[in-house]
């Protein structure tokens, strides 16, 4: 599903409001005149600045976002587009985006691509774009971003993945409730909503209670947990427990591909993607045993609903020769 991630691109729009507005006089409209509170800099700060606001020349963006969303991409610029299109409608979040391309031609100017970094800077967001030539996995792809990275909180999202309204906002104040390793929001594939698969929700098991350290091998008895992940189960398994975006759950994982939100400090206390250079280059599953890295010391969880929406398009990585959790040792919390 992850397509791809030296040449470093910035662009920096503020996040802040703008600080004064042209004075009008009490009968230019009939509602009357806005409050100091609405004409207040930081009124909005912390969120995307509207299309009213998006010819205003402000300061760019001093210090990290509360999120950065890592994206690796590789020869997916419509597929990126969209992505880009799901981080702009997450107009409540503070966030900031880089992105990693080994792409064959850079991804960046790309027809689709270009007008949405244009936008998410015109809403204030800070957008990196990073070439990461020559390819050595996705393990290094992955690791690449994070040493790019400041943020408290890291989102990595495939390049192929849509997010709902929401979702960033959503998925940080279960992150920061649970105060575990990660909490990620599975890709349901929209095209299997007819297809009801009540025998692999079997597995499916909310968290009692604080999310905790667990051990995943790959013998054991959880890892059936993965079929939650298949199709569109986790949209149905919602639906039928009424589950809600205003009040979702946390679920036990045997891991969770395309959209996951890391306590960045947790990640990199438990290595983070740094085994890449023990790996062949044509490997999978780096994410899977980074996931367990991290779930054995300081826990991890899923949220449902889940609103990260998989656009189902081939993976870029066609040799799978490795997978890295048979390559190598898992290592002692």
């Amino acid at each position: 599903m992850s397509s791809q991630a030296h040449t470093s691109t910035q662009a920096h729009i503020s996040t802040e409001d703008r600080s004064s507005e042209d004075t009008r006089s009490a009968g230019a409209r009939s509602t009357g005149s806005r409050s100091a509170s609405a004409r207040s800099a930081g009124s909005r700060s912390r969120g995307a600045r509207t299309s009213a606001e998006w010819g205003a020349r402000t300061p760019a963006p001093t210090g990290p976002a509360a999120v950065e969303v890592l994206i690796p991409t590789c020869d997916r610029p419509t597929e990126l587009a969209v992505t880009l299109s799901g981080l702009a409608a997450q107009m409540d979040a503070d966030f900031a985006v880089i992105i990693s391309d080994q792409s064959r031609e850079p991804v960046e100017p790309r027809t689709g691509v270009a007008p949405m970094i244009t936008l998410l800077q015109a809403q204030g967001r800070r957008v990196t774009v990073d070439r990461n030539l020559p390819k050595r996995g996705m393990a290094q792809q992955r690791q690449h971003l994070l040493d790019l990275s400041s943020a408290d909180f890291v989102l990595y999202l495939d390049d192929d993945v849509w997010l709902e309204p929401g979702t960033i906002t959503r998925m940080l104040s279960t992150l920061q409730t649970q105060r575990c390793g990660f909490i990620g929001s599975a890709v349901q594939g929209l095209s299997y909503l007819d297809d009801r698969r009540p025998e692999e929700w079997r597995e499916f098991a909310e968290w009692q209670g604080p999310v905790a350290p667990e051990s995943l091998s790959q013998s054991a008895e959880e890892l059936e947990r993965w079929k939650l992940h298949n199709a569109a189960n986790l949209c149905h398994i919602a639906a039928d427990r009424s589950y809600s975006t205003a009040d979702p759950g946390v679920y036990h994982v045997a891991w969770v591909g395309g959209c996951v939100l890391f306590d960045r400090h947790k990640l990199i206390d438990a290595g983070g993607f740094e085994f890449w250079n023990e790996l062949p280059d044509t490997h999978v599953g780096e994410d899977v045993y980074c996931q367990w890295q991290v779930m054995r010391r300081h826990g991890g969880a899923g949220i449902i609903p889940s609103s990260a929406v998989h656009l189902e398009s081939p993976t870029t990585l066609t040799q799978r020769d490795h997978e890295v959790v048979e390559v190598l040792e898992p290592e002692p919390a």
